[in-house]
């Protein structure tokens, strides 16, 4: 296994380590995350089986809502100040196109908690052209879920509308204090003569992150397997004399390992000395009788076999 050690191979090695240390990171991530939510959704199903507490004692004045506070289901009685309603644009529900009204509510207590009074359809009319209902007139009692401000530019308001809801910038539009977050309606008592579609309860589906971090983990084990698997077919080779060419040591094109010293290649005609069977002819001198003397001339068989 001497062939680890080599450059190739080394760097090979870190580039798999790298890649299976990154997905087993990504992985855990995804199981964090996993459990993040299994806490939140914890944490909200309790909030919203709790009883309703005063506003006053979950939301203050320039102070933002704490997230183990979201979802707190709390009660504010005071009056609707209409004319400072706040149109949140772009707020489909089921594929029609509508918008959310938002109004502060100026409690007993004296600051005012922005209400989320539900959503009202709008068929892509303009926001001009739209014909916002009234709230119940004089004194309210609103029960709703605690919300946390939106952050961004989203949430930026002009011309008395947003794309989403933060009491931050809402509260300097206004002239009178008011409670930091804001409150999706659940009742409020009178009724409105034109009552607007509520939020929904929020979602504690747990997301596809199990799922994800089981995949990134696997993507980890199947890189240090292949790994091990190249490393274990490397040694294979190399004790049949391969290399990782996909050559043999010595192999030449024709499928023949080189030959041994004094040895003929495979398939290649015999160079070694062969014997060579006697003839079954014999050869006669041809004899000058003239000149009385007999000299050899090229040798002919007899086909006879006789002299």
């Amino acid at each position: 296994m001497g062939f680890l050690l080599s450059r190739r191979w080394l760097l090979f090695a870190i580039a798999v380590a790298a890649l299976s240390y990154l997905a087993y990171a990504l992985g855990q991530w995804q199981f964090d995350r996993q459990q993040d939510r299994e806490e939140r959704n914890a944490l909200i199903l309790a909030n919203l089986d709790a009883a309703p507490v005063p506003v006053a004692d979950v939301l203050a004045v320039d102070r933002p809502v704490a997230r183990a506070d979201e979802w707190r289901r709390i009660e504010a009685r005071g009056t609707y100040v209409p004319e400072d309603t706040v149109v949140i644009r772009y707020r489909t529900r089921d594929g029609v196109a509508g918008v959310d009204l938002v109004t502060p509510l100026r409690t007993v207590e004296g600051p005012a908690v922005l209400v989320d009074r539900g959503w009202l359809q709008t068929d892509n009319r303009g926001i001009d052209a739209l014909a916002t209902p009234d709230p119940p007139p004089g004194q309210v009692t609103v029960t709703g879920w605690v919300r946390v401000d939106a952050t961004g530019r989203s949430a930026e308001v002009a011309d008395s509308s947003a794309r989403a809801i933060s009491s931050v910038e809402i509260a300097p539009t206004l002239d009178y204090p008011v409670y930091g977050g804001f409150v999706d309606l659940v009742s409020e008592t009178p009724p409105p003569a034109e009552p607007l579609r509520l939020a929904a309860e929020p979602d504690l589906g747990e997301g596809p992150h199990f799922f994800y971090g089981l995949q990134w983990w696997f993507f980890a084990a199947l890189a240090v397997f292949g790994f091990g698997y190249l490393a274990f077919d490397e040694a294979r080779a190399r004790r049949r004399g391969e290399d990782r060419g996909g050559l043999r040591r010595g192999w030449r094109p024709g499928g023949h390992d080189d030959p041994e010293p004094g040895e003929s290649a495979p398939g290649a005609p015999d160079q070694r000395e062969r014997s060579i069977p006697p003839s079954t002819g014999s050869m006669t001198p041809v004899t000058k009788d003239a000149a009385g003397e007999s000299r050899k001339a090229a040798a002919r068989p007899n086909s006879s076999g006789r002299p």
